[in-house]
Formats: C-alpha cells, sequence, structure tokens
C-alpha cells in the first residue's frame, strides 16, 4: 500500500527553519503500532495523521517515542499542507484531539494561526530532582502543567547558554521542561526540552505557549506579544491569549511531497 507524506518547516518563512514536521493523511486509521513505527522511521519530533470525520479531521500525532496529547508546529504544518496540496478552500479547519477540539485559520501574508485551550501554568515550591541539575542551572521559579514543568530564568542570555544534561533531566516525571524568560528582541523566549518522549531538544513547541502565553500576558500585563523559541532552528510566533484560549500565528514551508510503502 502507497500512502501520500509531506514535510514542511512550521513557524518560519525560511526552510531549514522553525520546527520540520511529516504531515500523513489517511483515510482511515492505520493500527497504533504502525503510526508509531512510521514515526520512528521519519525520525522527526512530530508525524502527524488526520481522518476526516463529518465536517471535521481527527488529529493525532506521535514523536518517535510516543503519542502526545497536544503538538502545536504539526498541527500548522496539517493546515499549510491542506492549503497547498489537498485543495482545501474554507478559511477554516477544525481539528478532533486529545485536547478537545482545535481551530486553525488562514491568514494574510502565508500565515495560519492556532486556536488551542489555555494551559495556565501554577507555581510549585517541591522542585523535582534532577530539574536544575539537569538544565545546570541554579534555583529559580518553578511551575508545573498536566503537561510539562516550566522554568523562569533572569535573561534571554541564560535561556541562550543552556546546555542541558538531558541524560539526568530525563528523570523529571513529565512530558517535557520549559525554560523560559523576558525577551530582548520579543516579548518572551524559550526553549523546549523533551527527553522523556524522545526529543531532547524541540525547535519549535506550540503546545508549549499554550502554558507560557498566559503566564507571561500577566507578568507583562499584555494580551498580544511576539515570542522565539531559541533552538538551533529557531521560531517565531505571534501569540495572544484570548480568555481561556491561545492564538499562535506562524508560516510554514514545505520541504517534501513523496509516498510511502507499507
Amino acid at each position: 500500500m502507497k500512502l501520500p507524506i509531506y514535510k514542511a518547516d512550521a513557524f518560519t518563512n525560511k526552510l531549514f527553519g522553525g520546527n520540520p514536521a511529516a504531515v500523513c493523511p489517511l483515510e482511515e486509521w492505520l493500527p497504533d503500532e504502525l503510526m508509531q513505527q512510521l514515526a520512528v522511521e521519519n525520525n522527526l519530533s512530530e508525524t502527524v495523521f488526520f481522518v476526516k470525520e463529518g465536517d471535521h479531521y481527527h488529529i493525532r500525532w506521535f514523536t518517535p517515542g510516543t503519542e502526545v496529547k497536544l503538538c502545536g508546529h504539526a498541527t500548522l504544518a496539517s493546515a499549510h499542507i491542506f492549503y497547498t496540496e489537498l485543495g482545501y478552500t474554507n478559511n477554516t479547519i477544525l481539528f478532533n484531539s486529545l485536547s478537545g477540539m482545535l481551530k486553525v485559520t488562514r491568514k494574510e501574508e502565508g500565515k495560519y494561526m492556532l486556536d488551542f485551550p489555555s494551559n495556565p501554568p501554577q507555581a510549585i515550591d517541591e522542585v523535582p530532582n534532577g530539574m536544575f541539575e539537569g538544565l545546570g542551572v541554579s534555583p529559580a521559579p518553578v511551575f508545573k502543567t498536566s503537561f510539562d514543568y516550566m522554568v523562569v530564568l533572569p535573561s534571554q542570555k541564560d535561556v541562550e547558554a543552556l546546555s542541558p544534561d538531558f541524560k539526568t533531566l530525563a528523570t523529571v516525571k513529565a512530558r517535557g521542561v520549559i525554560v523560559t524568560a523576558k525577551g530582548d528582541e520579543a516579548d518572551f523566549v524559550s526553549r523546549c526540552f523533551y527527553p522523556q518522549s524522545g526529543i531532547d531538544e524541540d525547535p519549535v513547541t506550540g503546545s508549549a505557549h499554550t502554558i507560557m502565553v498566559p503566564y507571561w500576558a500577566k507578568e507583562l500585563n499584555k494580551t498580544s506579544m511576539k515570542a522565539i523559541q531559541l533552538s538551533k532552528r529557531k521560531g517565531y510566533l505571534d501569540v495572544e491569549l484570548a480568555g481561556d484560549r491561545v492564538l499562535m500565528s506562524g508560516n510554514v514551508v514545505t520541504y517534501m511531497k513523496g509516498e510511502y510503502f507499507i
């Protein structure tokens, strides 16, 4: 059986920037084990699959290590493939997911906007063993959500200088660890580490911004902001807190299209 596959770089306007995702449209679901094997074979932070359901699509995301409940960059990449390769013409796409109904809207200047549920972090006092040791930082404010831990550092330079011990960081029981700070060229910056999920450092992480946006909106007293994820590939996001939703906009560039054989 031959099935289509696309690869696209999300949250960037240039090739080899942002976060690459493999996008795999399906007419019906493949076995879970097979989808996980395909994610391992693709060896990207996310491989995304979707199947049409009535007036919307059911979407699922797999890292090389596991299925995850929410992924922003692969959803953004999926929307781009809908509009550029699959003949989709409506201005909005609805995706049903493990995190509820998600919406993507086509915007001007080649951008797409994700509408995701907000995931405000809660401050904690008991920091997991291995957190600061794995990051190689002095104690700093730590927050937690249902997905990740988030550490707030004093400056962008501190975030840029991180060189984590991923073996130690992987012992922290969570999907991963977000590190963020107020930005120099943007309102806030971040880096995101997911060794627990098979990804040492994720280039750009939309789902992590559902955590950071409500935090920084309160800290900076503003709802519309610009964010940069400071991985080697870098990602650029326009973000907004809209009640209990987080809006994230960015560009996508197609890298390849082809077929896989199973």
